[in-house]
């Protein structure tokens, strides 16, 4: 058993998210394991910019309201103690509501040693009007 040293709080960069987001990194896998686990905190109206992963993605959402955008338009609301998982290669965005914070765990794969693939591709910033696009809860 190992008890693993916390890392200090980092600052989302502005390249990757818009407005003032927080992470802990919880996680950093080594060989043979390559999860990586980040719990990540978002003032209010902060997301990220467009990205994907080469493995995927899962986010569990642990305070406030996520909200989680897909290409075709789709913002999805996810709440407390709700898991939403992104599939290998999809373009998404997610982030928090303008009136609250947000707070989620982001699960995710590495890349294997020998996969020239980078664990997450970094795109565009979304626009305002992705962002305020029409919410579902349907799952």
């Amino acid at each position: 058993m190992e008890f693993v040293k916390p890392q200090p709080t980092g600052k989302g960069p502005a390249d990757w998210f818009n407005g003032d987001v927080w992470f802990d990194v919880v996680h950093a896998g080594q060989e043979p394991s390559r999860i990586r686990a980040n719990m990540v905190r978002f003032a209010p109206g902060a997301r990220t910019a467009w990205h994907h992963h080469a493995v995927g993605q899962t986010l569990h959402v642990v305070a406030g309201i996520a909200l989680i955008g897909t290409r075709d338009g789709t913002v999805y609301e996810a709440h407390p103690g709700e898991t939403v998982t992104c599939p290998p290669g999809e373009e998404h965005w997610h982030g928090a509501t303008e009136e609250r914070f947000m707070q989620h765990l982001a699960l995710w794969d590495g890349t294997a040693p020998d996969d020239d693939r980078p664990e997450t591709t970094w795109l565009e910033h979304i626009t305002d009007e992705q962002y305020a696009g029409p919410r579902t809860r349907s799952h």
